[in-house]
């Protein structure tokens, strides 16, 4: 199985492809969609959904993994993170490839076993995990590489869902065929 995953944002979408198969997992490749700040808003997302289509059509993944929104202080930059989001999630469904959600805490859980874990923490195990040099960068890749293990390591680790599961539904979305 091929996992996409994806850590949203409108300046930088961090992406790590991940090759998975029972008990074993490797990086394919992982790097970042950046767009320039000075360009408005809806050029920055033509860019993501252009360069969302090339990664489906390179990497053909059987699943994407998107890190769920949370928002802190920033209302103004969470607005335009959920704007990229959307159309990532456009872009997948677009391409017909499963979307699959998880929060941050759900990510640190599957790749270090605790859901509250330093990034610092899930970076070294991500890197250990795939038997990495060294953690990839940018940060956003690097992200975006532990949200695919995510998906890669707690998919392969339980029952699969109905084929009627409900988006939001349980500990993950699944995209209804």
């Amino acid at each position: 199985m091929i996992v996409l995953g994806i850590d949203p944002g409108f300046a930088i979408v961090g992406f790590g492809v991940l090759r998975s198969e029972p008990g074993s997992q490797s990086l394919v490749s992982c790097g970042a969609i950046t767009t320039p700040a000075g360009l408005p808003l809806p050029t920055r997302l033509l860019q993501i959904d252009r360069d969302m289509g090339e990664l489906l059509e390179t990497f053909h993944p059987d699943a994407m993994a998107v890190e769920e929104l949370f928002f802190t202080n920033n209302l103004t930059t969470g607005i335009g993170v959920a704007q990229a989001r959307g159309v990532i999630l456009t872009a997948a469904e677009r391409a017909g490839v499963p979307i699959y959600e998880y929060t941050p805490s759900e990510v640190k859980l599957a790749v270090v076993g605790y859901g509250k874990a330093e990034k610092k923490q899930v970076m070294d195990m991500t890197k250990r995990l795939l038997r990495l040099k060294s953690v990839p960068k940018p940060d956003d890749a690097a992200d975006a590489v532990a949200i695919a293990l995510c998906h890669a390591r707690s998919h392969t680790s339980r029952l699969q869902a109905p084929d009627d599961a409900k988006p939001g539904s349980g500990r993950y979305a699944v995209r209804n065929k």
